[in-house]
């Protein structure tokens, strides 16, 4: 099955969720404020999706703004980058679609479609 981590008042996750319904795609919703993934999680996706590490950080989003990290993250390795997202499902990049063999971070729909077709 797979898993959907969003934020329910993310218009891009709406606009995700909403293209998995129109393509009568089953998954499960998971609220990435309240159940957040844990670190172990985080460097699993992380090596799953094949992305940089920074791809997985929200960089739209108000507390990543608030603790100045485009200035932090580039003196920071890559132990204390999982610790900090892990803190906070907030810091994490949504919709982060997690299935069996790979892991899709934001809505692209282009990418969307290739990985489901």
């Amino acid at each position: 099955m797979i898993k959907v981590y969003c934020y329910s008042r993310c218009t891009t996750c709406k606009k995700a969720l909403k293209w998995l319904d129109e393509n009568k795609i089953e998954y499960k919703l998971i609220d990435i404020k309240e159940d957040h993934p844990d670190e172990k999680t985080l460097r699993q996706l992380h090596k799953k999706s094949g992305l940089p590490l920074r791809r997985l950080f929200n960089t739209s989003g108000q507390l990543y703004r608030e603790l100045e990290l485009s200035k932090k993250l580039p003196d920071m390795s890559e132990n204390e980058m999982f610790k900090l997202l892990a803190s906070d499902g907030m810091l994490v990049k949504r919709p982060l679609l997690v299935a069996k063999d790979k892991v899709l971070i934001g809505f692209k729909e282009a990418e969307w479609v290739e990985y489901f077709n």
